[in-house]
This record gives structure tokens, C-alpha cells and sequence, in this order.
């Protein structure tokens, strides 16, 4: 019987930086069944280890169509995501996964779509912008809402011009402050000011929210009062994950696992659960 806390050896076909501290990589599994026995869906995450610095928890950021690779995109803030910073094309990692549920694609077809993401909260929202983009008849009407810090800490901002591309999809743009001196063409606010300009109405919809915790409890909260009910609204959780599967109980919430009921959650599941700000 394999083992399941037993990695899969991967190695590093591309990495592309997209601010000061944040990288894609590219990522491959060596063997090539276990190759092709990978399939991930939007939102899903994988467990990547380093030898002798452990794992740790990443989303994916690539759609389906990525073939025999898929894509993370990590911000370099602890001891293994600084290590990992330093790799470079044809290192070797380890991956188990994926795991986790992923975000209602399925429920949201022949509905509109408001993506609202914070940050690197963009990266795990990623898949389902290249989903849509794919599928495109299968969606209506489809919104972008992205806030970050300063216009630095975007990622993939070189894709943004064919996002807004897709026939029938808004995207705002909004920033925390802009240094002297950088000209940004965006609004300037928190991106839940956004919402009084965005399209979306809570009429046959689906929203799909990802960001700093404080962020999305500002996000859901802002959307509720504009009449969208608890269920229409999906989030992606962060939790301390260890083993990906719901067994160490690190990331529990009350009845919950992040890891394994999530990360993505419905806001009405989420009613009553200790340690969450949302």
C-alpha cells in the first residue's frame, strides 16, 4: 500500500517573478505515470517539501490546460518559501496532492461571476479566470475586483490586458496608497470600496472571494449588505496545514478542516466557527 505522507519528486521547469517577493513556479512530477495521474482542480492546493526544512501548503495557480505541469505562485515570507526563493530551473522538490475542495465551478456555469481577491489571494482565483476564459460560453457575465498595497505587490499584472479581454468581463483595479512618483491610472482604497462600481447584482450569481482574513470578512460582510445571500459567497481559507488530509487536526476549526472541508468554503457553512474573524 503507498504511503501517503510520501512525496512525489518534482522538479522546477520555470519560475517567472511577479513582484519583490513573489515567484511562479512551474512544477513537474518526475515519474511519468504519476505525471499523468495529476489532475487538479481550481482551488485545490498541494503539500511541498524541501529535505530538511519540512512542507508546507501552496494553491495552485494554473487552469487545466497546463498539461504535464502545473503552476504555484509563492511569496517568500518564512524559512522554506526563502529557501524555495533561491531555486532556480531544475531543482528538486517534493509534492503530495492535490487536495482540498475547489471552488463551485460546476454551480456557477450559466451564472455571473464576481472574482474579489486581495493580494496573493489572486493567484488561487487564477484557474478560474483561465476556466472561464476556456469555456467562456458556458459563464455570463464574469468580474475582477483586485486590491493590493502599491502597484508593485501586483501579480500576473502582464496578463490583466487579455483578461479584459474575454468577451463580457469587467476587471477594476484598485491599490492601498501609490509612492510619489508611480503613475496608476486605478482607484486608490481598499477593494471593497470597489464594489460601488462593479456591474455584478446579487441576480442569478456566484462570487468567489480570496485574501487576508481581514479582508474577506470586509468583503462578505460589504457583500451581504448589498442584498447577496450567505450561499452565493465562496472563500478560500489559510490554515497552519500539516498533512494535507484531515488528520493532524492542525487546521480544524470547530467541526471543520481546512485542509480537507476546504480551503474553500461556502460563508453560510462558516456561521458559528471559533478562530475566524469573518
Amino acid at each position: 500500500m503507498e504511503d501517503p505522507y510520501l512525496p512525489n519528486a518534482a522538479e522546477i521547469v520555470n519560475v517567472r517573478r511577479q513582484s519583490h517577493d513573489t515567484k511562479t513556479y512551474t512544477i513537474r512530477l518526475v515519474n511519468k505515470e504519476k505525471r499523468e495521474e495529476f489532475r487538479a482542480k481550481p482551488g485545490q492546493f498541494v503539500m511541498v517539501s524541501l529535505p530538511g526544512l519540512g512542507e508546507a501548503p501552496f494553491s495552485l495557480s494554473s487552469g487545466p490546460e497546463k498539461g504535464d505541469s502545473f503552476d504555484s505562485t509563492i511569496r517568500a515570507v518564512g524559512n522554506l518559501t526563502k529557501v524555495l526563493d533561491q531555486f532556480a530551473i531544475g531543482a528538486k522538490i517534493g509534492v503530495r496532492g492535490p487536495y482540498g475542495k475547489a471552488w463551485p465551478i460546476e454551480e456557477a456555469k450559466g451564472r455571473n461571476i464576481l472574482l474579489v481577491a486581495g493580494g496573493i489571494g489572486l493567484a488561487p482565483l487564477r484557474p478560474v479566470i483561465k476556466t472561464i476564459q476556456s469555456n467562456r460560453n458556458a459563464f455570463k457575465h464574469f468580474e475582477i475586483l483586485y486590491g493590493t498595497r502599491t502597484p508593485t505587490d501586483e501579480i500576473f499584472a502582464d496578463e490583466y490586458d487579455q483578461w479584459q479581454r474575454i468577451p463580457n468581463t469587467t476587471m477594476h483595479l484598485t491599490v492601498d496608497s501609490v509612492p510619489k512618483g508611480v503613475l496608476w491610472p486605478h482607484s486608490v482604497g481598499v477593494v471593497t470600496a470597489l464594489f460601488d462600481d462593479m456591474k455584478t447584482t446579487p441576480d442569478d450569481s456566484i462570487v468567489m472571494v480570496c485574501g487576508p482574513e481581514i479582508m474577506m470578512r470586509f468583503a462578505a460582510q460589504g457583500l451581504a449588505a448589498r442584498n447577496f445571500r450567505r450561499d452565493q459567497i465562496y472563500l478560500s481559507l489559510e490554515r497552519r496545514m500539516k498533512c494535507g488530509m484531515g488528520h493532524c487536526g492542525h487546521c480544524q476549526i470547530g467541526r471543520m478542516f481546512v485542509c480537507r472541508d476546504g480551503p474553500v468554503f461556502n460563508y453560510l457553512d462558516l456561521e458559528g466557527l471559533p478562530d475566524l474573524t469573518l
